[in-house]
């Protein structure tokens, strides 16, 4: 019998230039029962990636996508992207009581999605960087 291997897609969360992770914080202040129910979608993303569709994700616009969970009348919304690492970067956590998207949260993942294609970006500058000083000294 042939096995299927089965790849995860990363998941992270943003971190603020102090540390602080906010949809986690988010997540903490969510009561035990929901809490649970936002990380088991959250853990559909892992392992279904960009193919997760509606009704469990939707595209907000561009890259950012929302992960949707709906109890009651209380609708529990986090805010994400695949970046080119196949990360999943959880950028905003919130509860809405309305139809579409607000503008400030929509503003808010925007704003962290580009902060963190900066940092990608640092990084892969900084990691040539290196190589190119590497490569200087071995000549």
């Amino acid at each position: 019998m042939k096995r299927e291997t089965l790849e995860l897609w990363n998941i992270d969360f943003f971190a603020e230039d102090d540390g602080k992770l906010p949809v986690q914080v988010w997540l903490d202040s969510l009561p035990v029962e929901v809490r649970g129910k936002v990380i088991a979608r959250i853990d559909l993303l892992r392992k279904e990636g960009p193919a997760l569709d509606f009704p469990y994700t939707s595209q907000i616009e561009g890259k950012l996508r929302e992960a949707r969970l709906r109890m009651g009348k209380t609708r529990y919304r986090v805010l994400y992207f695949f970046d080119e690492n196949r990360t999943a970067m959880l950028l905003h956590g919130f509860t809405k009581s309305t139809a579409s998207v607000e503008e400030a949260d929509k503003k808010i993942g925007r704003a962290r999605m580009v902060r963190h294609e900066a940092r990608l970006e640092a990084k892969k500058l900084a990691s040539a960087g290196k190589s190119d000083r590497t490569r200087g000294r071995e000549r």
